[in-house]
C-alpha cells in the first residue's frame, strides 16, 4: 500500500489577525506537498478573548488533535508558562511564536529570530551596522534583537512603552552577547542622531494599531528602516522613510521564513523556501 501523506491541523493565535497571509502560504505549501493541511485562525479579538484565555485555547486544541500553532502579538511571552518544553533558542530569547502538540506535550520554539535575520541578509546586506535603534522589546522583539546582535550589529538601543521591560531585554541580550552590545534607551532624539539604522518590532503600524512609533522629524536620509509588520506591507514608518531615500525592508521576509520553519516543525516536511516567497508575493 502506498504511505499516507501526513495530515497537518494548525492555527495562529493572536489579537486583530484577520489579515494575516499566513494560513494560506501553510496551505498552499501543503497542497504543493500533497499534504491535506489545514491551518486555522484564533483571532482574539474577533472571540472577544484576551491572553487569559490561552490555557483554555491550548487545551482546546490539544483536545481537538491540533499538530500545532503559532503565536503572535499579545500572546509570546505570557504563553511560556503554559508549555512543558522550549527549543533552546526559545529559551535564550525568552518569547515563543511556534508550538509543537505531539505526545501529549507542548513543545515552544522561536522561528521569528531566524525569520528576521533570513531577511535582513536578502533585504539590506552590507548596511552599517555600528549602532541601531530598535522600538519595542516584547515577543517580536526579544527575537529581532537576538538576530540584529548575531547579525553583527555593534551597539543596540531598545526602546518601549514599558522602561523596564527594554532594560530586562538589555540584560538578557548582555548576558548572550557581550555586557555593552545593548542597553535600553531613554533619549530617542539623540539615538535616533547617531543611529545608522531603525527597527519596528512593535505592532504600530498594523491596519489595526494605525501610526508610526517615530516622528517623521527623526528619520534622515542616510538610515536603514526596518519592520516586521507586514500587513499593511507598506506601514506609515516605511512610507515615511521611503520619501527620504532611505533604504528599508518591509515585514514580509520575516513573515515568509518564520513560516518556513514552523512548517517543518509541525509537518516534519521542509518546505520549497522560494515557492513559499512567490505565494506570499502573490496576495498583493
Amino acid at each position: 500500500m502506498p504511505s499516507l501523506s501526513p495530515s497537518i491541523l494548525a492555527g495562529l493565535i493572536g489579537a486583530g489577525i484577520q489579515g494575516s497571509r499566513t494560513p494560506a502560504m501553510h496551505e498552499r505549501e501543503g497542497d504543493a506537498q500533497g499534504m491535506r493541511y489545514l491551518y486555522r485562525l484564533i483571532d482574539l479579538d474577533q472571540l472577544k478573548l484576551d491572553s487569559d484565555a490561552l490555557p483554555s485555547l491550548l487545551t482546546a486544541a490539544q483536545q481537538m488533535g491540533f499538530t500545532g500553532l503559532n503565536i503572535t502579538f499579545p500572546c509570546k511571552q505570557v504563553i511560556i508558562p503554559l508549555l512543558d518544553e522550549l527549543s533552546d533558542e526559545a529559551k535564550g530569547i525568552g518569547a515563543v511564536n511556534t508550538v509543537v502538540l505531539k505526545d501529549g506535550k507542548r513543545v515552544g520554539h522561536n522561528t521569528d529570530c531566524l525569520g528576521f535575520a533570513e531577511g535582513f541578509r536578502r533585504g539590506l546586506p552590507n548596511v552599517a551596522r555600528r549602532h541601531v535603534v530598535q522600538m519595542g522589546a516584547g515577543g517580536a522583539g526579544a527575537a529581532v534583537a537576538h538576530a540584529l546582535l548575531s547579525e553583527g550589529v555593534e551597539q543596540l538601543s531598545v526602546f518601549d512603552v514599558e522602561p523596564e521591560r527594554a532594560q530586562v531585554l538589555a540584560d538578557n541580550l548582555n548576558r548572550h552577547f557581550g555586557s555593552i552590545r545593548a542597553r535600553a534607551g531613554h533619549d530617542l532624539e539623540a539615538a535616533m542622531a547617531a543611529a545608522d539604522g531603525l527597527v519596528n518590532t512593535t505592532p504600530m503600524g498594523m491596519a489595526k494599531l494605525p501610526g508610526t512609533p517615530v516622528a517623521k522629524s527623526l528619520l534622515r536620509r542616510e538610515l536603514w528602516v526596518a519592520e516586521i509588520v507586514y500587513f499593511p506591507l507598506e506601514t506609515e514608518l516605511l512610507r515615511d522613510a521611503r520619501a527620504l531615500g532611505c533604504k528599508t525592508l518591509d515585514g514580509g521576509t520575516m513573515a515568509v521564513f518564520q513560516a518556513v520553519k514552523a512548517f517543518e516543525l509541525f509537518s516534519g516536511v521542509a518546505p520549497d523556501a522560494q515557492r513559499m516567497l512567490d505565494h506570499f508575493a502573490s496576495f498583493d
